[in-house]
């Protein structure tokens, strides 16, 4: 059984780091892929590999049922399009870079799910969110409450936990471990 790899944690906790450090180390698995997130934000806004959407573009998609699954988050909307169900039954490991307070529901819809929170020091996250530039310190401090909440609510049964507040290869090295450990499972049961 393949299994889908929910990478989720703050924003600025660096999981769009450690997801394209594990892409480009992984790229000849043929075993694992990384999707790619529809957003209603510019491409060119730093950060994750997306795909820009219009709002208008995001909610035509919505109605022709294109995405699997799809959630709202600072005033941006998120997708994540249906051809992961199709790399699932094809017995592929996907990555995915979901959303913690859409964590519920995506383990209603995907039971071989496997959660993985990237922690981050309070500190850290607030310089990252600095440097991003995104931002003005009234919503940076937002954005750090909004992740201590969050993350004292994330649970699952099967949730995985890296902290990424040293170089990033020390938590994409992790990262790689446990996508390796459960394809390993995979071989064994298979």
């Amino acid at each position: 059984m393949a299994n889908l790899f929910y990478v989720i944690g703050a924003s600025g906790s660096g999981k769009d780091s450690l997801i394209q450090y594990a892409r480009s180390h992984l790229a000849e698995s043929a075993s694992v892929v990384f999707t790619h997130r529809y957003i209603t934000r510019s491409a060119d806004a730093g950060g994750e590999n997306h795909v820009e959407l219009n709002e208008n573009e995001f909610f035509s998609r919505v109605k022709m049922r294109c995405f699997t699954m799809t959630w709202y988050s600072h005033n941006t909307y998120y997708g994540i399009g249906i051809e992961i169900n199709q790399w699932l039954a094809l017995g592929l490991n996907v990555v995915v870079n979901g959303s913690r307070e859409y964590l519920e529901e995506a383990a209603k819809k995907y039971p071989e799910l496997i959660p993985v929170l990237v922690g981050v020091d309070q500190d850290i996250l607030r310089e990252r969110l600095k440097d991003r530039g995104r931002e003005n310190e009234k919503q940076i401090d937002l954005r750090l409450k909004q992740a201590r909440r969050l993350e004292a609510k994330v649970s699952h049964p099967k949730l995985i936990k890296i902290e990424n507040n040293d170089d990033l290869n020390v938590a994409g090295e992790q990262l790689i471990d446990i996508i390796y450990k459960q394809k390993q499972k995979q071989s064994q049961c298979a």
